[in-house]
């Protein structure tokens, strides 16, 4: 079910513009298949004052498919980064989120800044 943004899944509101960005698909058809570890990370992303209740969950939870939430995280940076400019503070409390998950989950940063000094030498 749609509402205005929104869709309802399991009885839980979720963004479907967030949504579209975790699962890397512009248009969002098979509702169902989303796995819970997605709808978990469309939840912290949407609300970043959760994660420090679910990094537990997160730290301990079984991915269906790791290479797919790497990118899903990847994403959400790539697309924060590049709305900054429509509102820095929520675009950098999803990218907190987002690099946060990646260097708890897989101990690197793919997306990581080089410095000035790793570009000279």
């Amino acid at each position: 079910m749609t509402i205005a943004g929104k869709v309802l899944l399991a009885e839980k509101e979720y963004s479907v513009d967030t949504l579209k960005v975790i699962t890397g698909h512009s248009v969002l058809k098979d509702l169902d298949s989303i796995s819970d570890e997605l709808l978990l990370l469309c939840s912290v992303i949407d609300n970043p004052y959760l994660l420090p209740y679910f990094l537990e969950t997160f730290y301990s939870m079984q991915l269906r498919d790791e290479n797919f939430f790497h990118f899903a995280l990847l994403r959400v940076q790539v697309d924060s980064q590049l709305r900054m400019n429509e509102d820095i503070q929520k675009h950098q409390h999803r990218m907190y989120v987002a690099r946060t998950l990646e260097k708890l989950l897989f101990n690197e940063l793919l997306l990581e800044t080089v410095s000035v000094q790793e570009i000279v030498e």
